[in-house]
């Protein structure tokens, strides 16, 4: 059974940076894509980083430049360094990884003061 585990949320100034990580557990090889996810009150979740088996990455438009998606292959670790947070990002983060299945974490608040 694959567990995702999410920590380093929590309550930062706007400006400040966090540093999420996910570790993945039960799987004894790589996923082909890992990734984070964010959902506020009142909207979808969507993708905010995503890195794939050979490390290519992607970034939604409204992070692109503030948030870097890195991975441990292995370990099967993902981190999400957020920097210059905005009030905006404020949202619950989740981890997903991919392989034949998806899979979720239990997912970690970030909150973002202005």
């Amino acid at each position: 059974q694959v567990q995702l585990v999410e920590s380093g949320g929590g309550l930062v100034q706007a400006g400040g940076s966090l540093k999420l990580s996910c570790a993945a557990s039960g799987r004894p090889f790589t996923f082909k894509f890992m990734g984070w996810y964010r959902q506020a009150p009142g909207k979808q979740r969507e993708l905010v980083a995503g890195i794939s088996g050979g490390g290519s990455t992607k970034y939604a438009d409204s992070v692109e430049g503030r948030f870097t998606i890195t991975k441990n292959n292995a370990k099967n670790i993902v981190y999400l360094e957020m920097n210059s947070l905005k009030p905006e990002d404020t949202a619950v983060y989740y981890c997903n990884a991919v392989a034949l299945s998806g899979y979720w974490g239990q997912g970690t608040q970030v909150t973002v003061s202005s």
